[in-house]
């Protein structure tokens, strides 16, 4: 699947554009420190995750249920998530639903010190905030491919 470019005609404001970068970085340290709860929190209650692999984590259970069956794949490694190229546009004047797209770049890194790379993915979020905060209601993952020419 090739990915799909938006062109964005609105700008953030760089307050709003720097809480989302915040929000990101505090939400993959959770995720990076295995902590699957606090991860799954930084979504709404009936948030969703629409895997590249087409696999659909529907509420933040079912989140919690899906990472959990993956901890054997990260025994003795750190991992990294790494967002750039943000395109952060608003839905709504007062900033309460955003869309956010961005190219996420993973990195494993054994006890050796050895970095190796997952595939790269651009992702496509809905951000809502709720009580004064942001939270995940849906991500998109499309894992990258080349372009058809």
């Amino acid at each position: 699947m090739s990915q799909v470019v938006r062109a964005t005609e609105s700008q953030v404001t760089g307050d709003l554009y720097a809480e989302v970068r915040t929000f990101y970085a505090r939400q993959m340290r959770r995720v990076d420190a295995l902590d699957i709860e606090g991860f799954a929190a930084t979504f709404t209650e009936d948030g969703e995750v629409l895997h590249a692999n087409g696999e659909l984590a529907k509420g933040r259970e079912a989140m919690v249920a899906g990472m959990r069956a993956a901890l054997p794949r990260y025994r003795d490694i750190a991992v990294r998530h790494w967002f750039d190229h943000l395109l952060i546009e608003p839905v709504d004047r007062q900033g309460a639903e955003l869309r956010v797209s961005y190219y996420s770049l993973v990195t494993r890194t054994d006890r050796a010190g050895v970095v190796t790379f997952e595939p790269t993915f651009t992702v496509e979020d809905v951000l809502v905030r709720r009580d004064g905060r942001l939270l995940t209601q849906s991500r998109v993952i499309h894992r990258d491919s080349p372009v058809a020419l």
